[in-house]
């Protein structure tokens, strides 16, 4: 029976949504949330990029040790040779990858201004899916560039090409955000008729229908008989107005009417749904809208007299899931006293202090001043305080963390 998997790609699409970024670490934490979730697959960056090399060799590092496991962590760069042979020099280790390239007649002449034809784009992506293959990728998955605003015809065509040279997934982006879930089903089946490929779904917010759509493709990869791969991004994060949010999709799989008989990703566990919100929140600096699927203040909030008393007396009158699902209901602990705080000025009583309080011991002065050290750099790297799970990842991977903070121009 074929299952429907989640591909987050906060740390490629989000960390490229205008006014917004995330430092390495904040970008490595992202990847150990989204392993304890259970998320098939994360987006984590860009190979031919020089700011991100360290951090991606860190990563995988982190992957051989089996602490971002069994998550797999995925490369995008665009389908073209060249980078595909910068991406496998850069980043030795790297196993899986997203190919880009655009397809639409749109994007042809205003984007190429008509230097390529639909046979080029072909071309291109045939040779940079075989050589990536070649390198040693384990998974490739090849992104059609507004695939829906592609001629259906050239979308089947593309698409059988690069089943043709080895590709594992194609993925249907919707990226204007113009597709509804009517006709991305529509879409998606006869693609997967023609070719039998796993399909990834990367749609877009601008009219407010990037998880119904996400869904709705999902539905038709699987009707078709092969396996759905949802793009999603933590809080929705995104270019303009956004991509498929992570914990609304999850839910929409798992709650949605006439989902019953669609199978999720066994892995899946959304009581890191609260926690990694929050922390996308923090990080990325844009707060959780009140009324947020899942996580929002509001999402299990009643004031209505009618709906305090269904809620009290049962709360599917009034609740389509339960809160503790979500990693919600603990009480949280606001400090209102003194407050000890890691900065980039810290000393050693501070930094035992505090760590003391995390459970965390230290074999020796050296170690604790090296860990000093390193969340020194932490505060400057992220030019925000370091949270407590940030600090216990420090600790527990000083080598690894000190690889991704660092960047050379």
């Amino acid at each position: 029976m074929p299952k429907i998997y989640l591909i987050d790609v906060t740390n490629r699409d989000g960390v490229q949504t205008a006014h917004l970024g995330l430092a390495k670490l904040e970008k490595t934490m992202l990847n150990h949330y989204l392993n304890s979730m259970g998320i098939f697959q994360s987006e984590f960056g860009f190979p031919v990029t020089k700011h991100e090399l360290n951090y991606l060799k860190a990563n995988i590092l982190l992957a051989k040790r089996e602490v971002l496991y069994p998550i797999r962590l995925e490369g995008w760069l665009r389908a073209v040779s060249q980078d595909v042979e910068e991406s496998f020099v850069n980043v030795p280790g790297l196993e899986h990858v997203n190919l880009s390239i655009s397809t639409s007649e749109q994007m042809l002449m205003g984007k190429f201004q008509g230097k390529k034809g639909f046979s080029d784009i072909i071309s291109l992506m045939t040779g940079a899916v075989a050589l990536a293959r070649k390198k040693g990728a384990k998974s490739i998955g090849v992104n059609a560039e507004d695939a829906s605003r592609t001629e259906i015809g050239n979308l089947i065509e593309f698409a059988s090409a690069a089943k043709e040279f080895g590709a594992d997934r194609i993925r249907y982006c919707d990226t204007l955000g113009c597709d509804t879930p009517f006709t991305i089903y529509e879409k998606i089946q006869r693609v997967v008729e023609k070719v039998k490929i796993g399909i990834e779904l990367h749609c877009h917010n601008d009219l407010g229908m990037a998880v119904a759509c996400s869904i709705a493709g999902a539905k038709a990869a699987n009707d078709a008989g092969v396996d759905a791969y949802i793009n999603t991004t933590v809080n929705g994060m995104g270019e303009r107005a956004g991509n498929a949010d992570l914990v609304a999709v999850i839910l929409a799989v798992k709650y949605a009417a006439g989902m019953g008989s669609y199978q999720l990703d066994e892995r899946i566990d959304l009581k890191t749904a609260w926690k990694i919100s929050h922390y996308a929140s923090y990080a990325f600096k844009v707060p959780i809208p009140i009324n947020q699927v899942g996580t929002g203040k509001n999402a299990f909030a009643h004031a209505s007299g009618i709906h305090v008393d269904g809620a009290l007396k049962d709360r599917r009158n009034y609740e389509l899931y339960d809160f503790e699902e979500l990693g919600r209901g603990e009480p949280e602990i606001v400090e209102t006293g003194r407050q000890i705080l890691l900065g980039e000025y810290s000393g050693i009583k501070g930094l035992r202090n505090i760590y003391g309080k995390l459970e965390v011991e230290f074999k020796n002065d050296a170690e604790a001043r090296d860990i000093l050290e390193l969340a020194r750099y932490a505060n400057v790297h992220k030019q925000k305080p370091v949270t407590e799970d940030e600090l216990i990842f420090i600790a527990r991977h000083p080598e690894e963390v000190r690889m991704l903070m660092t960047l050379t121009p």
